[in-house]
């Protein structure tokens, strides 16, 4: 099989050339352009739910929440997860679109893309840095937590229970989960 390597750039270049649909459901892998999963109303819910329990965050001006946005990893991959807290900036990454070193959280929702999320992107987050990721898996009705961050997997990974917390705010997990 025959495939072809892209970099951010080309990928950004097919996107305004009409070449990528502006409508396309697709997301950069390791030079790869993958097509993300069709996301149903149990995963569009549990998007808004989360955005709903970080905006005190944002409305602090502590980090800005970016949905289902690309965030830049590396030079070959620019991945769109469900929701990221990023480093609060007053132009809101007007100029740029937010690097590794941005994401404070990367939150994943699997209903369907449970072995994908965890096989692929979480090691792909640990590779660039992220010093923490969540995965909100809907059909387990569980939140898995990744930190310590190494060069592809994370030190500690953990079951969530009780409580989320990040920059001092405190989510009850039973929040989370529809």
């Amino acid at each position: 099989m025959l495939r072809y390597r892209f970099s951010a750039e080309d990928f950004h270049r097919m996107a305004e050339t009409g070449i990528l649909p502006e409508d396309a459901r697709v997301e950069l892998v390791e030079g790869e352009i993958v097509n993300l999963s069709p996301v149903g109303k149990r995963h569009m819910a549990a998007v808004k739910r989360l955005m709903n329990l970080l905006f005190p965050l944002q409305q602090a001006q502590k980090a800005l929440l970016q949905v289902q946005d690309p965030l830049r990893l590396s030079p070959e991959s620019e991945p769109q997860p469900d929701l990221v807290l990023l480093a609060y900036r007053e132009d809101f990454y007007r100029d740029r679109i937010p690097e590794a070193q941005d994401a404070l959280l990367v939150v994943e929702v699997a209903e369907t893309s449970r072995e994908y999320d965890l096989g692929v992107k979480v090691p792909l987050y640990a590779q660039a840095g992220i010093p923490e990721v969540w995965l909100v898996d809907l059909l387990g009705h569980q939140v898995q937590v990744f930190r310590k961050p190494g060069e592809s997997t994370y030190g500690e990974n953990i079951l969530a229970e009780g409580e989320l917390e990040i920059l001092g705010l405190k989510i009850p997990v039973k929040e989370v989960l529809p």
